[in-house]
């Protein structure tokens, strides 16, 4: 999907741009999260990039209280019921979605504290390239640049494209980083100016892997082995989460995966340990978290537990297996 401003010029709908990120491909990079994802994953740490549209985050901890402040209900255009929801102290608890709020966000753009959040904002090209060219100094050092992350980038491939070519034209490394369940010609395009592909394998089985994310396996699959016809520099990486998918069965299916019907042709095997986060993202959303009740293993369990397996994936498979995602690119 093209979004466009109000006078018609391409932009893309980004939830956040994270400087000085070191994971998410080689060197320092500057990452731009775009909004909006085809997936669910129960283990997502990003819920704020899942909404295709902007959305208020809610922050009750941040808020002055309508006594020492009320700027969120002054400057509030609705009429009738008042979307903006406090306690019976005064504090923000909530801001009402439709019908009852129509979506001005003039509540975040008064609050002073930042009780009230948007979360996605319309950006053009040049506003993008801006902020990139600012950190080109760390990426000539380093061997850095810019990653496009998500969400899923896929879903807004045109001003991927655009943006990825706006790099290349500026000399900066590029890298995406995709689920790819997509057409196959949108991530085909948005490649020609992509350096490094960074995508995940979370389950091998389809119907596990629907239940885990609410779609199956079987496109993803397909579009990593196009990614390797296609020889692009590739990165597979599998969020680890005991219980789920961190089983040695299903790690040793994806090692064979790799070997036997991409060649082996990948940079590195990535084994990553599920960690909590995200959760007051999911609380300012008004949206409970999925794994609430899931308690995963002491640290020393999970560090064992990867090694391990990221040995066995070189060991038995000959792949450039590694516990976590700090091995160079």
């Amino acid at each position: 999907m093209l979004h466009k401003t109000a006078s018609g010029e391409p932009c893309a709908l980004v939830s956040n741009i994270q400087k000085y990120t070191i994971h998410d491909g080689p060197g320092i990079r500057t990452t731009v999260f775009f909004k909006g994802c085809t997936l669910r994953c129960l283990w997502c740490s990003n819920p704020e990039t899942i909404g295709p549209a902007p959305q208020l985050g809610v922050y009750p901890d941040k808020c002055l209280s309508v006594a020492k402040c009320g700027l969120c209900i002054k400057n509030c255009p609705a009429t009738g019921t008042q979307p903006v929801k406090f306690d019976e102290y005064g504090f923000l608890t909530a801001v009402a979605a439709d019908p009852l709020c129509d979506g001005c966000f003039q509540c975040a753009e008064i609050c002073p504290p930042r009780a009230v959040k948007v979360w996605g904002e319309r950006m053009t090209l040049p506003e993008l390239m801006k902020v990139i060219g600012e950190d080109r100094s760390y990426y000539a050092k380093t061997g850095g640049g810019v990653t496009l992350n998500g969400g899923e980038v896929m879903l807004q491939w045109e001003f991927a494209r655009m943006l990825l070519e706006a790099c290349h034209g500026a000399s900066v490394n590029t890298c995406v980083e995709t689920a790819l369940h997509c057409p196959r010609e949108h991530m085909e395009a948005v490649y020609e100016f992509t350096d490094l592909v960074i995508t995940d394998i979370k389950h091998m089985d389809a119907a596990m892997h629907k239940i885990c994310t609410g779609a199956g396996n079987e496109l993803i699959l397909d579009n990593i082995r196009r990614t390797a016809e296609m020889k692009k520099r590739l990165v597979i990486r599998t969020p680890v989460v005991p219980g789920y998918n961190g089983d040695e069965e299903n790690i040793r299916k994806t090692g064979e995966f790799i070997r036997d019907e991409l060649g082996g042709a990948i940079v590195q095997y990535q084994l990553l340990p599920y960690r909590k986060m995200g959760t007051e993202k999911y609380d300012s959303l008004g949206t409970p978290y999925p794994m609430g009740d899931y308690i995963p293993p002491p640290r020393d369990e999970w560090e064992s537990s990867l090694k391990r397996l990221a040995d066995m994936l070189v060991r038995d498979y000959g792949l450039p297996a590694a516990a976590g995602s700090g091995g160079k690119l």
